[in-house]
């Protein structure tokens, strides 16, 4: 089985999960965004379902291609540090920005 990681780094399975995102589809549907053929489109889903990040519901003669998102709870524990990384980061560019006297020629202060 396929970790998340390792299924993510394909542009095209992301994309997929990005459809999916907004709803269950149909291979075919699927198929005719990404501009892929039925067979490839149908690899990659293998590779997402393998890997656990979408499910299959039968419904008579179709499949519909459900999200899961479960397994992204991985990706996202992974990404927290760097997510607070950034927000400190982007925290003390703001305390710089604010820190900084008014442009000249501004009138800020007397628009108030």
């Amino acid at each position: 089985m396929s970790i998340p990681f390792d299924v993510l780094a394909e542009p095209t399975r992301r994309r997929i999960l990005d459809l999916l995102l907004e709803r269950p589809r149909l291979v075919g549907e699927l198929t005719d965004h990404l501009g892929l053929s039925q067979p490839g489109t149908s690899k990659h889903l293998r590779v997402l379902r393998e890997a656990g990040l979408v499910r299959v519901r039968r419904d008579a003669q179709r499949r519909w291609y459900e999200l899961r998102p479960e397994p992204l709870a991985e990706v996202d524990a992974w990404l927290a540090p760097y997510r607070r990384l950034w927000e400190e980061r982007l925290d003390a560019l703001e305390r710089h920005l604010d820190a900084l006297p008014d442009a000249p020629g501004s009138n800020r202060k007397d628009e108030s």
